[in-house]
């Protein structure tokens, strides 16, 4: 626990979209930054060409969220073509509803399956021409459609999303051509393919296959202005991250904060659990679990919002993971479990990146550490995992067991009680919040809630103080009480916990993870 900083602040639209475009980068094979950078190139070719600011607008949130929607088609395009990483990545080789495409995902679900898949599959791509991916195109744009007006981006962007997979030429989804496509969505299509081809063969790369799909999928004159001014535009791209460039490139900035920021945090749960249909509800669910457990331990309310937070987002790096480990009915082999573990580390790689989500962030990237350190992805343990660390993986464990998967059916909700119990007698969980979350999912516990040592929230919250060397006056201030008040505390506090100075009170903090740092009380 981390009194010095509660609250979130002030979060932007665009750091949030941005955050879950990095998801998307994962999602379509690419590394981290892929989205961002083409968002860059699009934003500033639409500068160059004199774009009205409505129309650039539009093109940075679309350049953000075109391609989120990567997640919602994964189960099936895993079932159809294999590791859906390595499917989309291939995809930037040949152009979307060519015959080039036709034939790599013809190659792909013939490498992939059963041997009655092997046949069947790509008997039927042919038959129809391919047709048969047109349903994952249009469930990937109607999500980021859904996703763009909860997050209120408004009607033109959400009607630009659905235009993600035209063609100039018409032989894209839906059936529209030329000028028809907004021109903010024509932008958005030739950055995409141009950054990832910038990045393998430079400028001159890039514009090759520029020049080579104008007239195809891309507007040649937008190509013609790539074309005059790529070279400067395109050498101009931050040399390694884009981020800071990106935040700046937002021309309508708009901030979230309260219940506008959980608002949108919970869209973003919701989209990340897309991911497979074994995940549905599941980071909401474990979000509530864990703040109603938080509540019942007795946390401070702005703790309690900061563990909720942490629990929508916890699994938001589950993108860079196929679907073919995620959806395996089988075992996983130690390969496999290693490339589930990076999950925790994509997380906090993502949400490092918003300085006023460090908090929640801090605590997101803790869902899967366990206190003997038998966790991942850091492998920490004991005292480094704070109580709110604690309850997330507690609620995060106990609502997976009760969720089906693919290897195994759902648990009653009392072999889930058994199972998180023996997990903590066995020093994996912690046994107090094993009980907190037990006794918020209607389970009976099987001892009273509140913090350790019988201590009240203000008393942990006096304790916390306390442990980074604060003195009465300073913890008074802190907290709006009278010095004769904080004294009455710190002397409860020490018969309830059995010691009598202050380093003896930290250590008991801290092997109770009750602190998020020790960084010292300002005078």
């Amino acid at each position: 626990m981390d009194l010095a900083r509660h609250d979130t602040g002030t979060v932007s639209v665009a750091e949030l979209v941005g955050t879950l475009s990095l998801s998307a980068d994962l999602g379509l094979g690419q590394p981290m930054e892929h989205v961002a950078r083409a968002c860059l190139i699009a934003v500033r070719l639409a500068e160059l060409m004199g774009l009205s600011a409505d129309d650039r607008g539009d093109t940075y949130y679309l350049g953000l969220l075109a391609f989120v929607g990567c997640t919602a088609d994964s189960h099936e395009s895993a079932a159809l073509f294999g590791d859906d990483l390595e499917t989309r990545a291939g995809v930037y080789d040949v152009e979307i509803g060519s015959p080039a495409m036709l034939a790599y995902l013809l190659r792909r679900a013939a490498g992939h399956g059963s041997l009655l898949h092997r046949a069947t599959v790509p008997a039927r791509l042919l038959a129809t021409g391919g047709s048969g991916v047109r349903p994952l195109m249009a469930t990937h744009c109607q999500v980021t459609g859904q996703l763009a007006a909860r997050l209120g981006l408004g009607e033109r962007v959400c009607g630009c999303l659905e235009q993600t997979f035209t063609r100039w030429d018409g032989r894209g989804t839906p059936p529209m051509q030329g000028e028809q496509i907004a021109l903010p969505t024509r932008l958005v299509q030739l950055a995409d393919v141009v950054e990832v081809h910038h990045r393998h063969g430079g400028v001159a790369a890039a514009l090759d296959v520029a020049r080579r799909r104008a007239g195809g999928p891309f507007d040649p004159a937008v190509v013609a202005e790539l074309v005059r001014h790529g070279p400067a535009l395109l050498d101009g791209l931050p040399p390694e991250s884009s981020w800071a460039e990106l935040m700046a490139a937002d021309p309508t900035p708009r901030a979230l904060t309260g219940e506008g920021l959980d608002g949108a945090l919970e869209a973003l749960a919701d989209f990340v659990d897309l991911k497979s249909p074994y995940f549905a509800g599941h980071s909401r669910g474990v979000a509530d679990l864990a703040a109603a457990a938080a509540r019942r331990a007795g946390h401070p309310e702005p703790e309690v919002r900061t563990l909720r937070r942490a629990g929508l987002v916890h699994d938001l790096g589950r993108s860079g993971v196929p679907n073919t480990i995620w959806d395996k009915p089988g075992p996983l082999t130690a390969l496999e479990r290693e490339r589930v573990e990076l999950h925790a580390y994509y997380t906090d790689r993502m949400l490092r990146r918003v300085p006023a989500l460090a908090d929640v962030g801090a605590v997101a990237a803790l869902a899967h550490e366990r206190l003997d350190g038998s966790g991942y992805h850091r492998g920490v343990a004991g005292t480094a995992l704070p109580a709110t660390a604690r309850l997330l993986a507690a609620a995060c464990c106990y609502h997976a067991m009760t969720e089906p998967r693919p290897h195994r059916p759902a648990r009653t909700p009392d072999e889930a009680a058994r199972e998180l119990r023996a997990e903590g007698h066995a020093g994996r969980l912690d046994a107090g919040a094993v009980e907190a979350v037990l006794g918020s999912a209607g389970h009976r516990p099987r001892r009273a809630a509140g913090g350790p040592a019988g201590l009240t929230p203000r008393e942990i919250e006096v304790l916390a103080l306390l442990a980074r060397a604060a003195s009465t006056r300073q913890i008074a201030r802190r907290l709006g009480i009278t010095p004769k008040t904080a004294g009455n505390h710190i002397e409860r506090i020490y018969l309830k916990i059995g010691v009598n100075t202050r380093a003896a009170a930290a250590l008991f903090a801290m092997q109770h993870g009750l602190l998020g740092s020790l960084e010292p009380v300002e005078p």
